[in-house]
C-alpha cells in the first residue's frame, strides 16, 4: 500500500462524500430470522451466522460509506470459530474496498503491546489485520508507542480512547489533574502523536475516540486535536444526533468519522423501517438507514457552516 492510513481515509471520505462508519456488532437474537433459520446456538453455528450477516451488511454499505468497524468482542467470545468469522468479515470488507477499523480497545506494555499490534494492525499482515485499531491510553505512553510504531510501519492507524460515549466514562476521564481534566491530557498526547504523521489531508495516522454523547467536549477536543481524526461513537441508539457531531468536521467534510452500529445493521427491527420493508428485506432496511444517516449529517454540516 502506497498511501498512509490518514490519506487513504481522506480519499475515501472525499470520494463518498461522508464520514459514516457502520459498526458491525452482531448479536444473534437481533440478526434477521432468515439468517438464523437452520442454525443452532453452538459457537461454530453462531460464527457462521455472524459472518454471513456482517458480509451481507458490507455488501450493502460498501458503495455508500468509507469504513466499517467490527467489534472484536462479539467474535472473540466464540473462540476459534469466531476469529475465523472475524477474518472472513475483514477480508470481505477489503474485497469491497472498504476501510476496516477494528474495535478492540487493546492496551499493554512492552512485548505484549507489540504482539497485540502485530496481530491486529496492517491490511494483509495477519488474518485479522485491520487498517486501524482502537486502543486504551490508561497504561501511559509506553503502552501506546508500540501500536503507533507498528501502525507507521504498516501504513495503518490507531484511535486512542479520549472521551468515551458511555455514561460512566467521566468517572476517571473528567478528573481534574494539573488544572485540567484527564481527557485533555490524553488529547494533548494524541495531538503530539498525530502531528508526527500529517499528510496532505492535514491529519495524521493517530486519531481519537470522542463520544457523540458529549457535544460540548467534542467541540473542545476538535480544537485541541486539529491534526487527529476523531472516531465518534454514540450516534443513534446512545442518543447522539447529527447536530451534536457536526462541529467535528472541517470545512471539507474531513476530520471525523461517525459510527452507527445498531441503528443501521438492525434497522429492519426499527419501527420506521419495519413498516416499509418485509422481514426478508433486511438489507434494504440497512441501505435506507445508511442513506438517511448520510443525509442527516450533511444537513447538519450545512446548517452549521451556513
Amino acid at each position: 500500500m502506497t498511501l498512509r492510513f490518514s490519506e487513504r481515509l481522506a480519499e475515501a471520505v472525499t470520494r463518498l462524500g461522508n464520514g459514516v462508519v457502520v459498526g458491525l456488532d452482531p448479536r444473534r437474537e437481533q440478526i434477521p430470522t432468515s439468517l438464523r433459520r437452520g442454525h443452532g446456538d453452538a459457537p461454530i453455528e453462531r460464527a457462521r451466522i455472524y459472518s454471513a450477516f456482517c458480509c451481507g451488511v458490507i455488501d450493502v454499505v460498501a458503495p455508500l460509506v468509507p469504513a466499517v468497524k467490527p467489534q472484536a468482542a462479539f467474535f472473540e467470545e466464540l473462540g476459534p470459530a469466531g476469529m475465523q468469522a472475524l477474518s472472513e468479515v475483514i477480508l470481505h470488507a477489503y474485497s469491497r474496498d472498504v476501510i476496516v477499523i477494528l474495535d478492540g480497545k487493546r492496551n499493554d506494555i512492552g512485548s505484549t503491546a507489540e504482539a497485540y499490534a502485530r496481530g491486529y494492525l496492517g491490511r494483509g499482515q495477519t488474518e485479522c489485520g485491520a487498517d486501524a485499531l482502537t486502543v486504551s491510553p490508561y497504561l501511559g505512553a509506553d503502552s501506546i508507542e508500540p501500536f503507533v510504531k507498528t501502525a507507521h510501519e504498516r501504513r495503518a492507524g490507531v484511535f486512542v480512547l479520549v472521551k468515551t460515549s458511555n455514561p460512566g466514562g467521566g468517572q476517571f476521564q473528567d478528573l481534574v489533574c494539573d488544572g485540567k481534566p484527564v481527557y485533555r491530557h490524553v488529547a494533548e498526547f494524541v495531538e503530539r502523536l498525530a502531528a508526527t504523521s500529517v499528510g496532505k489531508s492535514g491529519y495524521g495516522d493517530v486519531g481519537a475516540v470522542v463520544g457523540a454523547t458529549w457535544p460540548e467536549q467534542l467541540v473542545e477536543l476538535r480544537q485541541a486535536m486539529p491534526h487527529a481524526w476523531l472516531l465518534i461513537p454514540g450516534y443513534g441508539s446512545q442518543g447522539g444526533k447529527a447536530s451534536d457531531v457536526a462541529a467535528a468536521f472541517d470545512s471539507r467534510g474531513l476530520g471525523a468519522l461517525v459510527n452507527n452500529s445498531r441503528g443501521i445493521i438492525f434497522a429492519h427491527s426499527r419501527p420506521e423501517y419495519a413498516g416499509r420493508f418485509k422481514p426478508g428485506q433486511w438489507q434494504q432496511a440497512v441501505e435506507s438507514a445508511t442513506r438517511d444517516m448520510i443525509a442527516e449529517l450533511r444537513d447538519a454540516q450545512r446548517s452549521l457552516n451556513g
